[in-house]
């Protein structure tokens, strides 16, 4: 047992900057706050590594302002490889084209369903801003799509193409295009997005996804990384699928876990960044952190201090 790290008051005027926040937050010692200035000072390190940087999530936070930070962050190629799900491309798509909208978590769910929106936590989201135009502008593009490209592609090579074919530079996928930045996503099918490619498929048989080739260019990514770190919002497949590739190269170098899930369901949401070592998906000697708590707070914060 050791005293020798004091805690220190936090000192907050009106010109203390984010990173001078965060760095108080490692010294005040106590809770979430200490946690997440260790969860820089991981990230910080990670970002001066020389290796592959991993960021995974989940597609609500981009229904929300954070898709704002997660833009910014790609723009800034702070990270090497995107993983996430269906619902992220759903999202930031639909909003390049339309609006989401200020809700409520104690909203009238039946008289909302009954007005055509839908609730996400306390952000409603308008039929018109979701599912009906995804088909409007997506159909269109998918066939313009396979014209130049051809009939099948990976997950990854269809991502770029949308991302190319949007001129808003407010979208995650148009800076991922534009910086070639891979977003992979394992659960493809689980979304608008995924649904639109089945519309598509229906009456284009000869259409399909190599899902494969998205396997072998992550294969790719990681055994030929030195080092690799990610930064993990949430949980489910995105964080699976991250942590699982990088078990074969010993695991993850540098690891910050974002979650509010607990543990003692046996979830992997809820798993803390030490389980992951037993697997071999975190490596024995690696920086890490779990962080418990909301995104949307965290990883402005977090990511704040490299913009």
């Amino acid at each position: 047992m050791s005293m020798n790290k004091k805690v220190e008051d936090l000192n907050i005027d009106g010109d203390t900057t984010i990173s001078e926040l965060i760095s108080g937050y490692q010294n005040s010692g106590g809770f979430v706050a200490k946690k997440v200035g260790l969860s820089v000072e991981i990230l910080d390190e990670m970002f001066q590594t020389d290796g592959t940087n991993f960021l995974s999530f989940p597609a609500a936070i981009v229904s929300t302002g954070t898709r704002g930070v997660l833009k910014e962050a790609v723009k800034r190629e702070l990270f090497d490889v995107i993983i996430t799900t269906c619902g992220t491309l759903d999202h930031d798509l639909a909003r390049v084209w339309e609006d989401y909208y200020h809700g409520s978590f104690d909203a009238d769910d039946k008289e909302l369903h009954e007005k055509d929106v839908n609730r996400l936590g306390n952000i409603f989201i308008p039929n018109s801003s979701y599912g009906e135009v995804l088909e409007e502008k997506m159909q269109p593009m998918i066939e313009d799509i396979v014209e130049e490209k051809g009939p099948s592609l990976s997950t990854r090579e269809i991502i770029w193409e949308f991302g190319k074919r949007i001129d808003d530079k407010d979208s995650i996928l148009y800076w991922a295009a534009e910086n070639e930045i891979p977003i992979y996503v394992p659960g493809i099918t689980d979304g608008a997005f995924g649904f639109q490619l089945w519309m598509y498929w229906q009456k284009n048989k000869d259409f399909s996804l190599d899902l494969m080739k998205d396997e072998e260019e992550l294969s790719r990514e990681v055994f030929s990384a030195d080092k690799s770190g990610a930064l993990i919002v949430g949980g489910g497949i995105s964080k699976h699928h991250t942590i699982w590739w990088n078990q074969f190269k010993d695991g993850l170098d540098h690891a910050v876990y974002v979650t509010t899930a607990v543990e003692y369901d046996g979830s992997l949401s809820g798993a803390r960044a030490e389980e992951a070592i037993s697997w071999g998906k975190i490596n024995e000697k690696a920086d890490h952190c779990t962080v418990k708590g909301d995104a949307t707070v965290l990883v402005p914060l977090m990511l704040a201090n490299f913009f």
